[in-house]
């Protein structure tokens, strides 16, 4: 079997783009100008490399103390779901309690509104 040439069409596709793109002038420029700046950052942390080393630490520990805080809040939501879902058969019941407190007092205020206008509950 022959090897795939699919690779090599593709790097050939994406170089022929690239090219054809240069063809138009603000392109052109703006490749120029973002060269121009890699090259001076990189020729400026070739020679500064401790301020390279300073910004990596830095964004280093900006990201780890994202991270830690992100997983503090995880742990306090996981937390809070746990004790939600411990309340949830509590609340539940309680909630029926109540509606069976109201049933009964309803039936009750029946009875009496019954007993009053038929002159039971009156002495009559």
């Amino acid at each position: 079997m022959g090897k795939s040439k699919l690779g090599k069409f593709i790097v050939f596709g994406a170089l022929t783009g690239a090219i054809i793109s240069l063809f138009d002038y603000s392109t052109r420029r703006q490749v120029a100008a973002k060269s121009k700046r890699t090259i001076n950052d990189v020729s400026f942390y070739a020679k500064n490399p401790d301020i390279l080393k300073a910004k990596v630490k830095e964004k280093s520990e900006k990201y780890q103390s994202l991270y830690e805080q992100f997983s503090e809040d995880a742990t306090y939501f996981k937390g809070k779901i746990d004790e939600l879902k411990d309340l949830s058969p509590q609340v539940k019941e309680l909630v029926v309690d109540t509606k069976d407190a109201f049933t009964e007092a309803k039936d009750e205020y029946k009875t009496i509104v019954k007993e009053s206008s038929t002159g039971e509950g009156l002495g009559k």
